[in-house]
């Protein structure tokens, strides 16, 4: 059984991208456009990793990151951001409690199928 991966991220193309080379790589890869989708889909889904950009419009990737921990606590969660901001809002999760490991922007796919294997 292939592990399911939820992968997020507001620029369809990098999402769509990284669900190619998942799917490719032994994953059951979704794409999801949007933190509130994300956390829509999570609960459908049960997905067993999400990979999630932090920067996006609706809902951050750390807000929707938290809310899916909360339902799937055995979730496995990478962050990813290419933005300085994010420093910023993972000190705000880590002062409530949230810790997460982060990717720079670009990913390697390498490196990313690296991290979900570990």
């Amino acid at each position: 059984m292939k592990p399911k991966v939820l992968v997020v991220d507001d620029e369809r193309m990098i999402a769509d991208t990284l669900v190619i080379i998942l799917n490719r790589n032994g994953f059951e890869a979704t794409a999801a456009y949007s933190g509130e989708t994300a956390v829509d889909l999570a609960q459908s889904l049960q997905p067993e990793m999400i990979i999630s950009d932090v920067i996006m419009n609706d809902m951050d990737g750390i807000d929707a990151a938290i809310q899916i921990r909360s339902m799937l606590p055995k979730c496995k969660i990478l962050l990813f951001s290419g933005q300085a901001a994010t420093a910023d809002l993972l000190e705000h999760a880590r002062t409530q409690g949230h810790e997460f490991e982060i990717l720079a922007k670009p990913v390697h796919p390498q490196d990313l199928l690296m991290r979900l294997r570990s």
